[in-house]
């Protein structure tokens, strides 16, 4: 009979060719540099070595599996090599059988995460650690078995379909030796032949309870058994369509899929992270009521899979194809994306292949780059003619580019209201979108504002890191995308604050703070709330936001609640003030003299916090470390017959003195926000939106600090126009 037991314990780890120590799976090296900002974590080749004993007995084959390796690995046997993974993210399985003598082998793998020409990702926000960072296991299979040699699969595929109104189940094995293969499910139960490593069978099911998503994500096992091997798979029958007008479709019923996207990493611990952690972060997914995560950029834990199959979450799965197109890559790509399909192929909850993320931020849309989506578009409609595919395009792609047509479906990355431009320009860019081509279907892959729970400010602006800026900036969001049910998918980014080791801003060295949870999941910023307003109507609850911002130092000050109730009603010291009716988002003035309890009641269920009235300011709030000024520009004397930063930036980047000022500033502020920030600088689209804006819009924009903003003012002054 089939055997599968972990071997993660007593690992001896080399980095540098110098014994560190002994290391117990799952394993990163970069838990801490990658973490710290700088953009200096190791990048290199580390080796991890165990040898196994194991009572080998004749007629049985031994395998040892790796969840996942970062982000190339050789594996060595016995000091020989036997097998080579390029990919971080996916399994492998190598054969260990004729390796072990006098029941024993060594095993060594070499993994590296250092940079390559043909391995993707190597540009992108977010950092590339290194390491077994998954379960390793060995498997031990009797000589006749479901087959471990193709792509990290385990040799069983379960295809459901409806048609004409009733359902059909096809169970597909592959396998090593044997001549029959018996499958089973839903209390049936058909033996079948071998054919030249493959056996099939059909099932028809009656009465059929649908894998509904979060309604009712029901799942059926197939059972498959090959003389002594036997594997079983869990499968959902559903059907799942996209519609221009209409959007994403489940079982014939419009379903909106809103959710958010995934890194799978933790602050402390990297990619190396236990069940327990997953299930934490599926457990605050559902808190927030989303039905859909998009599991970024590169393929998951399957554990993760299993849980989205369990509570219903629809999933966009993808490769880590992102940011710069790779001439080198190709065969990387098409490997990757065969990995994903065939060791996720049987998870209900996975209704689009993604090819491709912002690939055209740092590269031209080239007929290399075209040929390399065509391709991976046609090996997934080959593998899984069952579901679609889609990208994300980066904001600053061409609605009218040749790359817009491959894929099934399409959708957006926008950062308007945070990196560039304002809120309402999301709205614009759909409307005209859905207006140009109403036969396309669209969602709305990324979006978000970064927001370190530190800062705080009454009158939150664009780029001052503030929760109550992520807020305006959701508020907006989730108004726009209400008005626009066409939109297939929206996945908001992110879910949870990662490491991005190139970033050093917002108060944070190495994070992305897009997150509507901190990166050790420790704090629900306020943001999260409004979604969990909008999207949990099972757990009724009443939020307080800004209860980080204790001091404040204005007379009169607003208090905003969330909540999924009805109406809400405010006391302050145990005196109540007004009760407010209406949906989602509750607003109160209160008056400051002291310092108060603040309770907000609906029904059963209440919130409290403390705020105090102080007299100046608490600089600790603000990002640059001073109180903020309102309209501080306005005051100051300008000579119009020199630039200012109330001129665009491409009418100072005309003068060959002002170009060379404003180029200078920012390529210091892109490498401020990482590898991509800059290849992203060099895009004539983004350059073209960016011209369009004025320099004091996106030196505020960017968080830059009055002082600087006044001194690149200053020198902007002695620039005279032409």
């Amino acid at each position: 009979m089939r055997n599968t037991i972990k071997i993660n314990d007593g690992w001896k780890f080399e980095k540098e060719g110098a014994q560190i120590g002994t290391v117990t799976l799952p394993h990163t090296w970069n838990n801490v540099d990658g973490q710290d900002g700088g953009n200096d974590y190791y990048r290199g080749a580390c080796t991890y070595t165990k040898t196994l004993v194991v009572e080998k007995e004749e007629g049985k084959e031994y395998w040892i599996s790796f969840g996942a390796a970062s982000q190339q690995a050789k594996v060595y046997l016995n000091d020989v090599l036997k097998a080579e993974h390029k990919g971080g993210y996916s399994a492998f399985h190598v054969n260990l059988t004729d390796d072990i003598v006098n029941n024993q082998v060594k095993v060594s793998v070499v993994v590296t995460n250092e940079k390559s020409e043909e391995v993707y990702p190597q540009a992108a926000d977010f950092t590339f650690y290194g390491g077994i960072y998954r379960d390793v296991t060995l498997i031990t299979v009797p000589k006749n078995h479901f087959d471990l040699s193709y792509h990290g699969g385990y040799g069983l595929m379960v295809t459901p379909e409806k048609k004409d109104g009733s359902w059909t189940v096809k169970a597909e094995a592959y396998v090593t030796g044997g001549d029959r293969v018996v499958f089973e499910t839903d209390g049936q139960r058909i033996e079948v032949p071998v054919e030249e490593n493959h056996a099939s069978a059909v099932f028809h099911l009656e009465n059929v309870t649908v894998w509904d998503g979060v309604n009712n994500p029901y799942l059926y096992e197939m059972k498959a058994e090959l003389g002594e091997d036997a594997v079983a798979v869990k499968y959902g029958c559903r059907t799942m369509e996209t519609d221009p007008e209409k959007g994403f479709i489940l079982n014939g019923k419009v379903y909106p899929l809103r959710g958010a996207a995934r890194h799978q990493d933790r602050k402390g611990l990297g990619y190396a992270i236990s069940e327990a952690e997953h299930e934490e972060d599926m457990a605050i997914i559902r808190e927030m009521g989303a039905n859909t995560i998009r599991l970024a950029h590169y393929q998951h834990d399957p554990y993760f899979y299993d849980l989205c199959d369990k509570y219903g979450i629809v999933v966009w799965a993808e490769i880590p194809y992102i940011t710069m197109h790779m001439p080198g890559g190709r065969e990387n790509t098409v490997q990757q994306m065969r990995d994903l399909i065939v060791q996720n192929y049987n998870h209900p909850s996975i209704a689009c292949w993604g090819l491709s993320n912002e690939i055209t931020a740092a590269s031209a849309v080239d007929e290399d780059l075209l040929e390399n989506h065509r391709i991976l578009n046609d090996l997934c409609h080959k593998m899984d003619p069952a579901r679609f595919t889609t990208m994300a395009n980066v904001f600053m792609l061409e609605t009218d580019s040749e790359i817009l047509n491959i894929p099934d479906v399409n959708s957006y990355n926008l950062y308007f209201g945070w990196y560039l431009g304002e809120l309402d320009e999301n709205d614009r860019f759909f409307d005209e979108y859905h207006s140009k081509y109403p036969e396309r279907v669209i969602g709305f892959s990324e979006y978000g504002a970064d927001a370190n729970p530190a800062f705080h400010n009454s009158n939150p602006e664009k780029g001052d890191y503030t929760e109550e800026y992520q807020c305006v900036y959701h508020e907006h969001i989730l108004k726009m995308i209400e008005e626009r049910p066409y939109l297939w998918a929206t996945h908001l980014w992110n879910m949870f604050d990662f490491a991005a080791d190139g970033r050093d801003e917002g108060g944070k060295h190495g994070e992305n703070q897009k997150g509507l949870v901190t990166f050790d999941r420790k704090i629900r910023k306020d943001a999260f709330y409004l979604y969990k307003a909008h999207w949990n109507q099972k757990e009724p609850f009443v939020h307080l936001c800004g209860r980080r911002y204790m001091n404040r130092c204005e007379d009169e000050t607003k208090v905003k609640v969330y909540s999924n109730q009805n109406s809400v009603t405010l006391y302050a010291d145990g005196e109540k003030l007004e009760t407010k009716y209406g949906k989602h988002i509750f607003e109160f003035n209160v008056k400051l003299t002291g310092e108060h309890t603040i309770r907000a009641v609906s029904g059963d269920v209440s919130d409290e916090m403390i705020l105090k009235k102080v007299e100046e300011f608490d600089t600790s709030y603000a990002l640059t470390g001073n109180a903020p000024v309102k309209n501080w520009f306005d005051d100051i004397a300008i000579n119009p017959a020199y630039y200012s930063i109330r001129d665009t930036l491409g009418a100072i980047r005309e003068s060959v003195e002002g170009n060379a000022l404003v180029t200078r500033i920012m390529e210091e502020g892109a490498r401020a926000r990482g590898e991509v920030a800059q290849a992203a600088n060099r895009s004539e689209a983004l350059t073209r939106m960016m011209n369009r804006m004025t320099m004091q819009a996106l030196l505020k924009q960017a968080g830059m600090a009055e002082d600087m903003m006044k001194n690149i003012n200053d020198m902007l002054q002695k620039i005279k126009k032409n």
